[in-house]
């Protein structure tokens, strides 16, 4: 509802409040589960023990959840290849330039902010895309909300790869950062 409310004996305000969540977790109790060089010390019950700490509803409402391995010494040290930082700011203006032209007037700005409506009108699927969207649902058991929050993130990855069509490439890319709903645990 984009508003925090604070009740005191008093009485009760509200106040606008927008935020984005980043959070961070061990994939065990240990640390160590997916870590390709240190072995896990933890059962599967202790595993989804600790995963399961963190409820379904919550996973639900996070639009993004990756797992990020641990990064060696060498590989920090060493010389970067690929996108600058420019050029990724560059391809991020550009995405909200595109987001802030399809929604001007709506009040909505962003693709994170859009309503079941616009979901349906800026959020069809080429063929493909909707195919495998559909065989994720089914085969991951994703909920309804996790569905819409995988649409949202597929229009924005369009939008940054400068794409009026949300394509099977965008699709699977958002599916992939979804690893909380899926039993990878143990």
């Amino acid at each position: 509802d984009a508003t925090v409310r604070i009740s005191r004996a008093s009485g009760t305000v509200d106040y606008p409040c927008e935020f984005i969540l980043v959070a961070a977790m061990n994939p065990c109790p240990c640390g160590y589960y997916t870590d390709a060089t240190r072995e896990c010390r933890c059962s599967a019950h202790h595993i989804q023990r600790y995963i399961s700490k963190i409820s379904g509803p919550l996973l639900d409402r996070i639009d993004i959840h990756v797992e990020v391995p641990r990064v060696r010494y060498r590989d920090l040290k060493q010389a970067e290849s690929g996108a600058t930082s420019a050029d990724i700011r560059a391809r991020v203006e550009a995405g909200r330039e595109r987001q802030a032209a399809r929604f001007a007037g709506t009040g909505t700005g962003v693709n994170a902010r859009m309503n079941a409506r616009q979901i349906k009108h800026h959020c069809e699927l080429a063929a493909g895309a909707e195919r495998l969207l559909a065989s994720a649902m089914e085969a991951e058991q994703l909920s309804a909300r996790a569905h819409t929050r995988v649409l949202k993130v597929a229009r924005t990855i369009a939008d940054l790869a400068d794409s009026d069509e949300i394509k099977t490439e965008h699709v699977a890319e958002a599916i992939q950062y979804r690893t909380l709903d899926r039993d990878l645990w143990v």
